[in-house]
């Protein structure tokens, strides 16, 4: 089964989730920036050079924020050009519920997390990582962002006809997994808890 990773940076499929770990997926490497050497170099708003009908899935870590709200539904539809008439889509990205709720407390430049590329702060999560931007890496600003239910109903609102979603608080994130045809809600909330394993 073909996996595309959109927006892989310099990930391969082992930085995805154990799903898509097994040898029955073959990755496909998607990112606008070409110093990660991406098997299809293109942007999320323009998949043209991937074949209609073509992938059985498509995972997208933190990518759909990088997005202007307005491009949000281009890049849907281009997903579910690509996507087979079984295909899902999984996406996870910011939680602004979450982040927000440290804002609100005032917390906007304390480090709500560490992660590999350092501390990580509200102000990180809502606008764009400050470091990478800072060395010129403007790809990493952040443009729009979703609640749980607004994720849902923009995946819904694009054609997928099942979508279900999950909220992780304490990670700051957003899981959904929706599907280009429609699914029971039982199968697609295992497909939702097989992404956070």
């Amino acid at each position: 089964m073909k996996l595309l990773h959109v927006g892989c940076g310099p990930q391969n499929k082992s930085g995805t989730t154990p799903f898509f770990q097994s040898d029955e997926w073959q990755e496909v490497r998607f990112d606008i920036d070409p110093k990660v050497n991406p098997d299809i170099q293109g942007t999320l708003t323009d998949m043209s050079a991937v074949e209609t009908g073509s992938i059985d899935a498509v995972y997208s870590s933190h990518n759909i924020e990088h997005l202007y709200p307005h491009e949000v539904p281009f890049a849907l539809k281009e997903i579910l050009r690509v996507l087979k008439d079984d295909g899902i889509f999984v996406v996870t990205c910011p939680d602004m519920v979450s982040v927000c709720k440290l804002v609100a407390e005032d917390k906007l430049l304390e480090p709500a997390y560490i992660s590999p590329a350092g501390p990580i702060a509200p102000i990180d999560i809502l606008y764009g990582h400050r470091a990478a931007m800072e060395r010129g890496n403007l790809f990493m600003a952040h443009r729009c962002g979703f609640t749980q239910k607004v994720l849902m109903n923009t995946l819904a609102g694009a054609g997928f006809q099942t979508v279900v979603a999950a909220s992780r608080p304490s990670a700051f994130d957003l899981w959904a997994v929706g599907s280009k045809s429609a699914r029971p809600i039982p199968e697609m909330e295992n497909l939702l808890r097989a992404q956070l394993k």
